[in-house]
């Protein structure tokens, strides 16, 4: 790295450079950055480390793949359109952020509070969301395929018209869950709690659904 970028990153990481859209910043250490309402439209920041960073309210709909959010601070972080594709959230907070046609393939979510996001049309195929609070979260038209939400809070959560096929449901919590013209196929629900949620629904595709506490 030359001189004069060592210096451009150091006056982004204390949040000086603020308006960042469309840099060219792939692999860049930034971990524990302060940028809120930094805007980062179209940049390109592949495999970046933005762990512990403050990124509240910024504008993050960018080349995001392989990131790492880990204890970052995103609460009304715009994700919209980002590509996330295995990007890491771990211990990351996310509330009030948005994620609606976010490409999340592949993405660790696992034990976030992630109640009430946005992730309407998002591609999440293979997103691990295990033991995440989903509690009213939007996933209308979303693909889910593969994805795991095992022992995941999806009360009340709108998957209308999601894909779901192969996804792992089990011992996850649906209750009064919205399931309109969802694909089941080869949904994992062994133990899921489904009260609530109309039974037709998930009876003519959904597997493996043994123990259900109807």
């Amino acid at each position: 790295m030359n001189e004069s970028l060592s210096l451009d990153i150091s006056a982004i990481r204390v949040g000086k450079i603020k308006i960042l859209a469309n840099a060219h910043l792939p692999g860049t250490d930034l971990t524990g950055a302060m940028l809120p309402e930094a805007d980062f439209y179209q940049a390109n920041l592949v495999g970046a480390n933005f762990a512990g960073a403050n990124l509240q309210r910024a504008k993050l709909r960018a080349n995001l793949r392989g990131i790492d959010f880990t204890g970052a601070d995103l609460r009304g972080a715009d994700f919209r359109n980002a590509d996330l594709r295995g990007a890491i959230f771990i211990d990351a907070q996310l509330r009030e952020a948005s994620f609606a046609g976010a490409f999340l393939n592949g993405a660790i979510l696992n034990d976030l509070d992630l109640s009430g996001l946005d992730f309407r049309g998002a591609d999440l195929r293979g997103v691990n969301l295990m033991r995440a609070n989903l509690f009213q979260a939007e996933f209308s038209s979303a693909n889910l395929s593969g994805a795991d939400l095992s022992q995941a809070d999806l009360e009340e959560a709108n998957l209308s018209g999601a894909i779901l096929r192969g996804t792992n449901l089990q011992r996850a919590n649906l209750l009064c869950a919205l399931l309109e013209q969802t694909d089941l196929t080869g949904t994992l629900l062994t133990d899921a709690c489904v009260q609530g949620t109309p039974r037709q629904l998930l009876r003519a595709q959904a597997t493996q659904l043994d123990r259900p506490n109807a």
